[in-house]
């Protein structure tokens, strides 16, 4: 694997991430917040910043069914995220990771049933979270 190299807008990509580890974002959010702060940075360091992110399996990403647009979420504490499925919650957009078996079992009969095999890095479960049901 390549090194990671640190740039100071890589950083402030970081350092927002890390403050909205809790919601959905895309690189315009990222970008439009950056500028708001008086940061100069290209729109393509942002998005190059975050594919390399993702790469490295610090992001989520998917795509947003309704609008079509890329959404980011911020994943490191958990490991390499593309590698297991997750559950985004329809209100508030909080994305949840989902358990290592209840994900195998879930893959194991879907193949079984539809012999289709799930491909968990662009897997989202979509819904309402406990939270946004009270």
């Amino acid at each position: 694997m390549k090194s990671e190299y640190k740039t100071k807008p890589r950083n402030r990509i970081i350092e927002y991430l890390k403050q909205n580890a809790d919601i959905k974002f895309t690189a315009r959010d990222i970008y439009n917040k950056l500028e708001k702060d008086g940061e100069t940075i290209n729109r393509a360091t942002v998005y190059r910043n975050l594919e390399r992110l993702y790469q490295e399996g610090k992001l989520i990403r998917y795509k947003e069914s309704d609008s079509n647009a890329t959404c980011y979420q911020y994943s490191e504490n958990h490991g390499q995220c593309n590698h297991h499925m997750h559950a985004q919650c329809t209100e508030c957009g909080k994305i949840f990771h989902l358990n290592k078996e209840f994900v195998e079992e879930f893959e194991e009969k879907v193949h079984l049933v539809y012999g289709v095999d799930v491909d968990c890095s662009k897997t989202v479960i979509v819904g309402k979270c406990n939270e946004c049901k009270k």
